[in-house]
């Protein structure tokens, strides 16, 4: 298997480290790319025509994205234990979306300024997503606690790479304020090797 991702990307953080608690590194080759929505670069739009990455190509051939899917995908392979069968299944997707929200509101952020010309940046439209990632994790320290100390699923593998591309790419903005239990889990959950081995560079 081919997996197009980039260092920086929480998307495709999470692949790399559901990969490692699945143990199928070794079976997989990854390829490094970078681009925007207004220059392509180096992402494989041959294969996805969306730009998006990560992208997987499977030993078939078959380009399967995004990193939910591909996620699915390689806890299938595997016959993992990221996605349980039964009701808490449903609670697990959605606090995987949860996580992946995380993600889509902060990179939202970064793009803003990164890609928009300085004298149109939208600050308001930044404070609204960061408005977003504060009330979601407000919602996770009252809600999920629980979710967080069962064993290790797709949603706990989302949920840290978004708080650490939080650390990586927003750390002035301190989203450990007022978040005490989230925060004393992440630093747990940092320590394993699908966090260690994947961290974000860039």
């Amino acid at each position: 298997m081919q997996l197009y991702y980039a260092d920086a990307s929480p998307y495709a953080r999470k692949v790399r480290a559901c990969a490692v608690v699945l143990g199928l590194v070794g079976q997989i080759k990854v390829v490094n790319v970078a681009g925007t929505p207004i220059n392509s670069g180096t992402l494989p739009i041959d294969i996805n025509p969306l730009g998006k990455i990560p992208c997987l190509v499977s030993d078939s051939g078959d380009a399967i994205y995004d990193s939910r899917v591909i996620t699915r995908y390689l806890n299938s392979m595997a016959d993992g234990s990221l996605y349980p069968e039964g009701k808490h299944k449903w609670r697990v997707l959605t606090l995987e979306a949860t996580g992946d929200g995380i993600m889509d509101a902060a990179l939202a952020m970064v793009y803003e300024k990164r890609v928009r010309p300085a004298e149109i940046v939208f600050d308001d439209w930044i404070e609204g997503q960061w408005s977003k990632i504060t009330r979601t994790i407000d919602d996770i320290e009252k809600r999920w606690m629980n979710d967080l100390a069962a064993p290790i699923t797709a949603a706990h593998i989302a949920l840290g790479c978004a708080l650490g591309y939080l650390d990586f790419r927003l750390d002035d903005r301190n989203w450990r304020n007022g978040h005490d239990a989230l925060a004393a889990w992440f630093v747990e959950f940092s320590k394993t090797d699908a966090m260690t081995l994947t961290a974000p560079k860039g």
